[in-house]
């Protein structure tokens, strides 16, 4: 199966697993992730949720299979299916409510990055180079893919990357933001990460990723929504918890 889900504990990967063409999505793939992603966000068990290629040292994601993507684009009901797919990949994994993180040990193109770029962090490796590629092919970035992109690196870089083409290496990724963390084995780095992440309160996580989502859409002041996630925290189990362990001196159990 060229992707899949896999659950460990309190970590789910899932693994892009098509070496021999770079993981470059096909149209089934497109279609299968947000079943996938779906799994994962309703199991309890989950705590974080990791995207990444099978093997160490291989491109996380080349984008659109190239060879599918030509021949059924110049079929209009083809083109709205994959468009429809991409988007809902897009969409359902920006809006996650678990944290994710996208390991990136090589080539992160086209869709791929936009995969990435819709994960809360990119954990990537030496070797990672990141690049959007539409403009070599004539086409047009999605606007909400656009906004991932902006949101993460600004306005301006997101301008030099749609423009150019180019593929960016780790550390100038690094330097404009795309990249979260750089380490020499990025999947030691983000299994440490998500253990972290795992010991803490997922209740503050998820409500503190829909308060970031509302001030990138353009909040900038608490409404009566915000301040009812602030509220409800005080009821909350985890809230409970974490008190009790503080006065007991013990690690919470969350």
């Amino acid at each position: 199966m060229t992707l899949r889900l896999e659950k460990n504990g309190k970590v789910a990967r899932l693994i892009i697993d098509r070496p021999d063409k770079r993981n470059a999505f096909t149209q089934g793939m497109w279609e299968l992730l947000p079943e996938l992603l779906a799994d994962a966000m309703a199991d309890d068990a989950i705590r974080v949720l990791m995207v990444h290629a099978s093997k160490k040292d291989s491109s996380f994601c080349a984008g659109a299979d190239i060879g599918e993507f030509a021949a059924g684009a110049k079929d209009p009901e083809w083109r709205a299916r994959n468009q429809a797919a991409i988007g809902k990949v897009q969409h359902d994994l920006a809006q996650a409510p678990k944290p994710t993180i996208a390991i990136v040990d090589g080539d992160c193109v086209g869709g791929g990055c936009g995969i990435a770029l819709a994960c809360d962090m990119r954990i990537a490796g030496p070797k990672a180079r990141f690049g959007i590629t539409p403009a070599k092919l004539g086409l047009v970035y999605p606007l909400h893919d656009t906004k991932l992109l902006v949101d993460v690196v600004g306005p301006s870089q997101a301008k030099r990357i749609l423009f150019t083409g180019k593929l960016l290496p780790a550390q100038e990724a690094l330097d404009i933001g795309l990249i979260t963390i750089l380490g020499d084995d990025p999947y030691v780095e983000a299994t440490a990460l998500a253990e972290t992440m795992s010991s803490v309160s997922l209740h503050s996580q998820t409500m503190s990723k829909a308060i970031i989502k509302r001030i990138l859409d353009g909040q900038a002041d608490d409404d009566a929504a915000s301040k009812a996630l602030f509220d409800a925290a005080f009821e909350s189990d985890d809230f409970k918890e974490g008190v009790s362990a503080f006065l007991a001196k013990r690690k919470p159990e969350f």
